[in-house]
């Protein structure tokens, strides 16, 4: 049972009461779809002010790989935190078991995130998760992570 009753779709703000990422590393700009403990489904708008695009690549900007993984995590953390009682608030990756990057995520392009929980042991989760543009997937990744309710 979640800490709040968040509504859907969740805004940013709502997301930022999750998670303690922040502009420029807050990866998702929305939540539509929470099933606690099963599966989130999450949206992050692709544009030329992301500051990371100004240098990968300049005249050729496309989304690093690495930071299709963080967004997943961020996902998978707010997840974390709708799926525990007291509102888990700090999330490690801890292995990246297998990933594949599929197509290049660009300026413009709509990235609709897809996760699901593999099995859960607090405070370890495992995940399965896509990314989508469009219809298509451009990357997929199956992590885990440590969730807890503070750094200490």
């Amino acid at each position: 049972m979640p800490i709040k009753d968040y509504s859907m779709p969740m805004d940013v703000n709502d997301i930022m009461e999750c998670i303690p990422h922040r502009y420029p590393f807050l990866l998702i700009d929305r939540i539509l779809e929470v099933t606690p403990n099963e599966r989130i489904v999450a949206i992050k708008n692709i544009s030329y002010s992301d500051p990371y695009l100004q240098g990968h690549f300049p005249g050729n900007p496309l989304v690093p790989g690495v930071l299709l993984v963080e967004g997943m995590a961020q996902a998978s953390a707010v997840l974390g935190h709708l799926s525990t009682e007291n509102g888990l608030k700090t999330c490690y990756l801890t292995e990246i078991n297998s990933s594949r990057f599929r197509k290049p995520v660009v300026p413009g392009d709509r990235l609709r995130i897809e996760l699901s929980v593999l099995r859960k042991r607090l405070p370890f989760f495992w995940f399965d998760a896509q990314a989508y543009v469009d219809t298509e997937v451009v990357a997929e990744v199956k992590f885990s992570a440590l969730m807890k309710q503070n750094d200490s």
